[in-house]
């Protein structure tokens, strides 16, 4: 039986638990789902960004409990240190942390105008300027990791930096974002794990809905 408690929210709309997810998976930690409805209010608000919620995720293991991705992502690579949760260099491991960063605290118009829902597609979809400068920037720190470290991965092997963008990944295909074929392929890569398949699979058969994020733009 498992030490530790992961609770997340929707697998369909929420990007804060699969970052969670993923991260917990990377790291080889034996752990339970616990699942919180959409309508939790705790949850929804997250989920629509109206509030920052710190209900999900949150990892419990051997009576500590850990919340914000940031902090699990951390935690994780205490307890696992041999998972690769962060890179062993310490140059990479300060280069990684600082794109999780950005990553975490930033790109508040591609996060708003392109929310994460996993069972839509809206091809040919318009994206504003705002949300532009977000993509590009992001797609400029994909670029430059790949160019350092070789690929395929951002750091090389899989780190936390690949948890942390996997969100942003679906976002692309969710609205049908043209990207270049570094780009595509990378995209390919992260959807193409087991972790990634499984998480996609559950989305698909959630039966709750949020309409304010079903909405055809």
């Amino acid at each position: 039986m498992a030490n530790a408690t992961l609770t997340l929210s929707s697998k369909n709309y929420s990007s804060w638990s699969l970052r969670g997810w993923l991260l917990t998976r990377f790291s080889g930690l034996p752990f339970e789902e616990v699942v919180m409805p959409v309508d939790d209010p705790g949850a929804r608000a997250e989920l629509l960004l109206l509030s920052p919620s710190i209900l999900v995720p949150c990892l419990v293991h051997n009576g500590v409990k850990v919340w914000d991705t940031l902090a699990i992502a951390e935690y994780l690579n205490e307890v696992c240190p041999d998972s690769g949760i962060l890179p062993a260099d310490r140059r990479e491991r300060a280069h990684c942390r600082s794109i999780c960063g950005e990553m975490h605290s930033g790109f508040a118009s591609l996060r708003s105008a392109l929310p994460m829902n996993l069972k839509a597609h809206f091809p040919g979809f318009k994206v504003w300027a705002r949300a532009q400068t977000d993509i590009e920037r992001i797609t400029t720190i994909w670029h430059e990791c790949l160019a350092q470290y070789g690929g395929p991965y951002l750091f090389g092997e899989r780190t936390a930096a690949d948890a942390m963008f996997a969100p942003v990944v679906t976002r692309f295909v969710t609205y049908d974002v043209k990207l270049d074929p570094e780009i595509v392929g990378y995209g390919q890569l992260i959807l193409a794990m087991p972790e990634m398949q499984q998480w996609i699979s559950d989305a698909q058969h959630e039966v709750e809905e949020i309409d304010e994020l079903d909405v055809e733009f």
